[in-house]
């Protein structure tokens, strides 16, 4: 070991015991890697300290282990989850002031710590491209806020990197919160966690965001209460307990209210498998009543006018993206051995069923030279040729479908980008083209779309209502090299929004249909059903996820390509027939590689029954 590699260690050292110390709870498991710092009960997870250890990347080691420690010593997260508004913008604003609180305490209390943790604040702040915003661009009104609070309790000025978004929004939030906001700063005790989230509530609640997640600000109140049953319905929808019992003018000729409240995600596969379409339909139209709140409309869009498919280079400046590439390396480097050999598994499995072999004893061909003793011996006996034989294995595409939705960020998103660039470069090597694809909304809670239904008067059942963003990371032509550095944008801070997957899949399907290579494989992956807050509110909770099921259905059995599906911590088995759930995103790479190597096992082994038949 050499000996920068031997102070990096001791580094690391230090790091893992002032983390136990500062946290005074010694029996803390401390692990290295991700991009900051994250904690999930007595396990802190802290970054790899970087290889050239300047007194900068030092401060910036030293500061998410310290910001590690302080959510361990006085972070509860089972109190924050029971105190958290529902509102993704709110509990979003809600989450970074309690963080806010926590580095509060350890600034205020050790002046070294203080410095620690604005050292990786700053480059936190660079890193999410703050200092490039405008004011056109969608404010951070979390880390504005956090930002504000911070400087109240510990009399500290924001970091260099946060000067730009601090002067174009700081005015507008203390307007709005001035109030609440020095009431925050004046909290008697900052160890008092429930005090502190009540004021944090009324902050939110001064912002004017959804801290009950009860539909978009200025609607009438009567909407915003047809908003809040419609979410209430689309959570239903999201459970498996949909037993809510169904009026009878809801449901279709012949059936009974028990019969319906009583069907099970195994009776309507068995259904929705009947040949006869006429009784089919019918079916699914009783069928359709057990999601409460589903008007049962065919699914349109309102408009596509402003829906855009982009190639990732399109959606980032060329420096931005090569910053974000290199984020995505440095967590590349912590997880490369784990995926990269189950990704060489693959490999193997793949080369094998593409190894040659050879037929013996031809009249013609390559001479046989294993052979030759047998002519020497006996002169009269006739040369022995033979000839290569390629084995079966066709011509194959995969297409990755990746949910980049809001609840994909963090960790998921980024083991999800690691595993697509490994798993390209693999079977890019074995002659198996792959096709990177992301899906999400160009807007929270509708775009233009929506904008252009309020003006044409909110005619009724308008159908899919934000706009989409389809983005292409790696088209199935481009060679690896090319595409690599566009993986980095689902790094992107803002990118991340809604999930309409139906449509996305329709997407990506058709995409499939239209290529060459005789084997089609669409692997999705997804941490969630789809949800778009505005377009459930005005067509009923269950539009989304019916308009879902109808696609995979269809996919799966009427379509040439082989669908299949990996959850993130959500059970996809109950809509897709081949899937798997996995609770830890760090499983995923393993999920990814194993499920594919169960496809080409099949299809090797349907190969070699249909040779035996031949035979």
């Amino acid at each position: 070991m050499t000996p920068k590699e031997q102070a990096r260690e001791a580094f690391k050292r230090a790091l893992l015991h002032t983390t136990r110390a500062l946290s005074a709870q010694h029996d803390v498991e401390v692990a290295f890697g991700g991009e900051h710092a994250s904690v999930a009960g007595k396990a802190a997870r802290i970054p790899l300290p970087a290889r050239g250890l300047d007194a900068t990347a030092a401060a910036i080691a030293r500061g998410e282990s310290d910001a590690a420690a302080l959510r361990l010593a006085y972070h509860d997260a089972a109190a924050h989850s029971a105190l958290a508004p529902k509102g993704a913008e709110a509990r979003a604003v809600f989450t970074a002031l309690e963080n806010a609180r926590c580095d509060a305490i350890g600034a205020c209390a050790l002046k070294g710590v203080g410095d620690n943790l604005a050292a990786s604040l700053n480059r936190i702040i660079a890193e999410k491209g703050y200092d490039r915003l405008s004011a056109k661009d969608a404010a951070p009104i979390a880390d504005v806020a956090a930002l504000l609070l911070r400087e109240r309790l510990t009399g500290r000025a924001p970091p260099p990197a946060a000067e730009t978004i601090m002067e174009t929004w700081r005015a507008e939030l203390e307007t709005r919160a001035s109030e609440t906001l020095d009431a925050l700063a004046a909290a008697a005790d900052l160890h008092d966690q429930a005090a502190f989230a009540a004021l944090a509530r009324n902050f939110i609640r001064d912002l004017n965001l959804d801290d009950d997640d009860q539909g978009d600000q200025g609607e009438s109140e009567e909407q915003n209460q047809d908003d809040d049953a419609d979410d209430d319905n689309r959570d239903e929808a999201e459970d498996e307990n949909d037993g809510a019992a169904d009026s009878p003018e809801d449901l279709g000729a012949g059936d009974t209210p028990e019969g319906d409240a009583e069907l099970s995600d195994q009776d309507m596969d068995t259904v929705l498998e009947e040949d006869d379409d006429a009784a089919e339909s019918a079916k699914i139209a009783s069928l359709r009543t057990r999601f409460e709140g589903d008007t049962g409309a065919a699914y349109k869009a309102y408009t596509t006018q402003f829906d855009e498919i982009a190639d990732a280079g399109d959606l980032c400046d060329p420096e931005e993206l090569q910053r974000l590439r290199r984020s995505l390396d440095r967590q590349l480097e912590n997880l490369h051995n784990i995926v990269a050999r189950l990704a060489n598994r693959l490999q193997r499995k793949l080369l094998a069923q593409q190894n040659r072999s050879w037929l013996f004893d031809l009249d013609e061909g390559v001479l046989d030279a294993a052979r030759l003793a047998r002519v020497v011996v006996d002169p009269m006996q006739p040369l022995s040729y033979k000839m290569e034989r390629d084995q079966e294995f066709r011509d194959t595409v995969v297409t990755l479908l990746i949910d980049n939705s809001g609840s994909m960020r963090g960790r998921p998103i980024t083991i999800a980008a690691i595993c697509a660039d490994i798993l390209a470069r693999t079977l890019e090597r074995c002659g198996v083209k792959v096709e990177i694809l992301g899906f999400t909304t160009r807007a929270w809670k509708g775009g233009q779309s929506r904008e252009q239904w309020v003006a044409d008067g909110r005619p009724a059942k308008p159908g899919r209502l934000n706009d989409l963003r389809h983005v292409i990371y790696k088209a199935a032509d481009a060679p690896w090299r090319r595409a690599r550095t566009s993986l980095g944008l689902m790094m992107k801070e803002g990118l991340l929004k809604e999930n309409i997957d139906g449509e996305a899949l329709m997407w990506a399907h058709t995409r499939l249909l239209g290529r060459a290579e005789t084997r089609r494989i669409l692997m999705v992956i997804s941490d969630g059903a789809p949800v778009d807050d505005t377009t459930s509110s005005a067509n009923g909770g269950a539009y989304l996820e019916r308009h879902l099921r109808e696609v995979i259905r269809y996919i799966e059995t009427r379509s040439p390509v082989e669908l299949l599906a990996i959850g993130i911590g959500h059970d996809v088995t109950r809509y897709y027939r081949r899937a798997l759930t996995i609770v830890d995103v760090d499983q995923l790479g393993g999920a990814i590689i194993d499920k594919l190597a169960e496809l080409f096992d099949e299809d090797a082994q349907r190969t070699n029954d249909r040779g035996g038949r031949a035979a």
